[in-house]
């Protein structure tokens, strides 16, 4: 990789201000560019674009109320935040949610979860490595 350049995914939205307020809000990213139908946000290292899908393809997704959950998607992102509970929180009150179920890592706390579109991502919280 580029060192000049960060990491990031690309994540296609229905609602490219719901999905992009959701990430900015449950990962504590930054806006830093925002243009026809995309947002950018940033952390050191790490970029995100969310990117508005084809207003003729975007009407035939239906986004339902908990949305149904894209499993098989062969890629899973995972993030890391500070607070698991308080990632959950806020993810559940933007309209995604993060499941009870938490794996202890080699040197983190996972729990994985899903957007108000119902991707799916992984949250993990560092902790002191196993033995």
């Amino acid at each position: 990789m580029t060192a000049s350049l960060p990491a990031g995914i690309l994540v296609y939205a229905k609602d490219t201000d719901r999905l992009a307020g959701f990430y900015r809000s449950v990962l504590g990213l930054a806006e830093v560019h925002r243009g026809e139908g995309l947002v950018v946000l940033r952390a050191p290292g790490f970029e995100m674009v969310v990117h508005g899908i084809p207003a003729h393809i975007a009407a035939q997704i239906r986004i339902t109320v908990p949305p149904e959950l894209r499993e098989e998607a062969a890629l899973k992102c995972f993030f890391p935040v500070p607070d698991l509970d308080a990632a959950a929180a806020t993810a559940l009150a933007l309209g995604g949610r993060v499941f009870d179920e938490q794996w202890q890592g080699h040197d983190f706390l996972v729990r994985n979860g899903h957007d108000p579109e119902g991707n799916l991502f992984q949250l993990r919280r560092a902790t002191a490595p196993a033995g």
